[in-house]
């Protein structure tokens, strides 16, 4: 007799989870997580997702038991030892099918061809994407390389579509116990985040009630609440894009083929997690730390530890880059807008390797994903995949007067210029040694000078 489990990874929901729902018509009862501590540490997994991680499958685990499906928590460490913990489980409870979402990550791709030959039949699933990747192609039959022609051929294949919203899984028995496991102990590093599917439903609707036909108007200023903050859920598959997308077309049937309304610019973000997520797997050289565009391996980085640590806590002289820095390292997040601009200073005005902020947004931010977080760097750095070219330099200064005029955002972290007028916030040395109050650190590189060295360094 066939004998079933569910096998959750980064797809840490109930609802709009295909595969789960097929275990479960297939009689799953029991389902599993692992706990990979030292494969998280080795990924820089931030401290923040890990806490936000291990309170969601808890409260899964509750949820679950209501349903009558126990959840199991198993400490699986790292990826190489993972296989035979797994098949060591698989013998002892005698299960015959495996169904879990597929990850595209290459150790996550290795890990599960380990895992496909342990005694239980592996069921995959494309559980983090809106299609398969691979499946969105240029008429040779090649990923595309530019972000709009995939964007164009994936509106050609649904834009007429009809997204629907899953519901909740059905009880499969009475009710069991269930206690909180020690592996899931929590620190309360995110406890700002809440991880209860009836709370996230109504952030969930009061972003599409109250935002999302403004998006394209307030995404960019960061000293507002004009983002939709899903960004953490849909990295840990809380919550799935598809289930957004449909929720969007229940209010606005037409928004996929209306691509000049507000509420289409939001889509088009989860259209470029896409083509991120497609990237990978097309191109595992991009999990490597490899450079997508090959002959930028000539650039010649600077290491400059000093200037390095100076971005990382917010003391470049740069308001905008520093209160960025600041936001990120005091909660964890940091607003998209203010991501491109620290990630252009810290790969042309510092010319410090981009794998280096690769590497530090992971260890802070709450919402790292490896798709997204690495093609936006190589996108800053120009090295990626239909990347800013080289020669487009942020200058900060004026990032900061056109996306926070008035400086509110700067004021919020930089606690030393909160006294600085508007019409100084954006560069205050001058006035700020005029007026005999040195409060904040120097600028540690001169922008015309900066970006003729970026230049003349990329042109190689």
């Amino acid at each position: 007799m066939s004998k079933v489990l569910f096998w959750f990874r980064r797809d840490l929901r109930l609802s709009g989870n295909q595969a789960l729902e097929d275990a479960i018509n297939n009689g799953a009862t029991e389902a599993l997580f692992f706990v990979c501590e030292k494969q998280w540490q080795l990924h820089n997994t931030s401290e923040i997702q890990i806490d936000l991680v291990k309170r969601r499958v808890d409260y899964l685990g509750n949820e679950l038991a209501k349903l009558g499906i126990k959840l199991h928590v198993i400490n699986g460490e790292s990826f190489d030892v993972l296989p035979s913990k797994l098949e060591a489980f698989i013998n002892e409870h005698s299960f015959t099918q495996i169904f879990a979402n597929r990850e595209y990550e290459i150790n996550e791709l290795d890990r599960d061809t380990s895992c496909a030959s342990l005694g239980a039949q592996l069921h995959l699933y494309d559980g983090d994407v809106l299609c398969s990747p691979g499946s969105i192609v240029t008429k040779g039959g090649e990923m595309f390389k530019v972000f709009t022609p995939f964007k164009k051929a994936w509106l050609a294949q649904y834009s007429q579509y009809i997204f629907k919203i899953s519901e909740f899984i059905r009880p499969v028995g009475e009710s069991i116990p269930w206690q909180t496991p020690t592996l899931l102990t929590s620190n309360g590093l995110s406890d700002k985040w809440p991880v209860d599917d009836a709370v996230l439903s109504q952030v969930i609707e009061q972003f599409l009630e109250d935002k999302i036909n403004e998006y394209s108007e307030y995404r960019d200023i960061p000293s507002i609440k004009g983002t939709s903050g899903l960004s953490p859920y849909l990295a840990l598959g809380i919550i799935s894009a598809t289930d957004l997308i449909a929720r969007i077309q229940q209010r606005i049937p037409d928004v996929l083929y209306r691509t000049k309304l507000s509420a289409f610019t939001y889509i088009n973000e989860l259209l470029w997690r896409e083509f991120y997520r497609h990237l990978m797997f097309i191109f595992p050289k991009l999990c490597k730390s490899k450079n997508f565009n090959e002959k930028y391996n000539a650039v010649q980085w600077l290491d400059d530890e000093n200037a390095y640590t100076a971005w990382c806590e917010g003391n470049t002289g740069y308001p905008i880059v520093d209160a960025a820095m600041r936001q990120l390292n005091q909660t964890g997040w940091m607003h998209n807008r203010l991501r491109m601009i620290v990630a252009s200073f810290l790969t042309k005005h510092l010319l410090i390797d981009w794998r280096k902020g690769e590497a530090y947004f992971m260890s802070k931010l709450i919402d790292g994903d490896l798709a997204a977080n690495n093609g936006g760097w190589q996108w800053a750095a120009s090295t990626g995949c239909d990347a800013q070219p080289y020669f487009r330099i942020f200058n900060p200064i004026t990032q900061s007067e056109k996306f926070d005029p008035d400086g509110t955002f700067i004021r919020k972290y930089i606690h030393e210029l909160e006294w600085v007028p508007a019409k100084y916030i954006h560069f205050p040395h001058d006035y700020i040694n005029a007026v005999g109050r040195q409060c904040y650190t120097a600028p540690i590189v001169e922008h015309k000078e900066a970006r003729a060295r970026a230049l003349d360094a990329f042109k190689v």
